[in-house]
């Protein structure tokens, strides 16, 4: 406006007019858009494009792609949009093998499904088979051994009540070193001690302990084995203390046994 002159009514109708057309441009424009969007959205929800394209399975050894897939209900018909996570991940664990499961999406159409197994402690003979024992005491049955490794050691003469269930406990401490290095665990219980266990270890030693505490005890087993003369074998004593003797000579011939200071094998 220039300085002294005064618009009358007459001039400024058509701006008022030009700006009621560009805002009601600008509404109808922004209407469309997002009906166009609304429609190209429920398009692509009811289409193929919006399906799983990708099903990625991560962290199994023992328990197969298939099967978790499988049990988590997705699948290529399922949308990527319509996944219950906590539902599918309900459904896994239900195979007692899986500890954990967690469900991630990638944009646009992959579903990447992580597992934790449980750890495999030991194996043991039943009605002839071989079945995997798991670390919270769970034995599998036969049609559940799929991909059996024997990667821990076989239990033999026990049964399914608590003696199993501390054991597989105990056997889930024991680091891969020292779990690799046991043969065989015989449950041999005494009338004094109904957790009494006999060892055949890989070296070709023998062991007598009891499963309380035998996670621990185990520990010192290198440092034992250390102290004693490699060509020499016998049955190493942990008991309460520990001591080695050997298969050389009965115990009423032998000179002397070999003492181990259960301090330093702990050290």
């Amino acid at each position: 406006m220039e300085k002294g002159k005064v618009l009358t009514l007459e001039d400024r109708i058509p701006k008022l007019k030009q700006q009621r057309r560009q805002k009601a441009n600008r509404r109808l424009i922004i209407s469309v858009s997002f009906f166009f969007l609304l429609i190209i959205g429920i398009l692509y929800l009811q289409s193929p494009l919006s399906h799983i394209a990708n099903i990625k399975v991560e962290g199994n050894v023992h328990v197969t792609t298939k099967e978790i897939i499988s049990l988590s209900g997705i699948s290529n018909r399922t949308s990527f949009w319509n996944i219950k996570e906590e539902t599918a991940v309900t459904k896994i664990k239900k195979n007692k093998q899986i500890k954990e499961a967690v469900i991630k999406r990638a944009f646009p159409n992959t579903v990447t499904i992580t597992v934790s197994e449980m750890k495999r402690v030991a194996y043991a003979m039943t009605e002839g088979e071989i079945v995997p024992i798991l670390e919270d005491g769970n034995v599998l049955d036969s049609k559940d051994k799929s991909l059996l490794h024997f990667d821990a050691p076989i239990l033999l003469n026990w049964g399914t009540g608590n003696e199993l269930q501390e054991m597989a406990s105990e056997l889930a401490k024991l680091s891969p070193a020292i779990s690799n290095s046991i043969s065989e665990i015989h449950h041999t219980p005494k009338d004094s001690d109904p957790f009494y266990i006999t060892l055949y270890m890989n070296d070709g030693r023998e062991v007598r302990a009891t499963i309380t505490d035998f996670a621990k005890k185990m520990s010192a087993y290198p440092a034992i084995v250390n102290q004693l003369d490699p060509s020499l074998k016998g049955i190493i004593h942990m008991e309460v203390a520990y001591y080695f003797e050997s298969y050389e000579k009965p115990m009423e011939e032998q000179d002397k046994e070999e003492e181990v200071n259960e301090d330093e094998s702990e050290g």
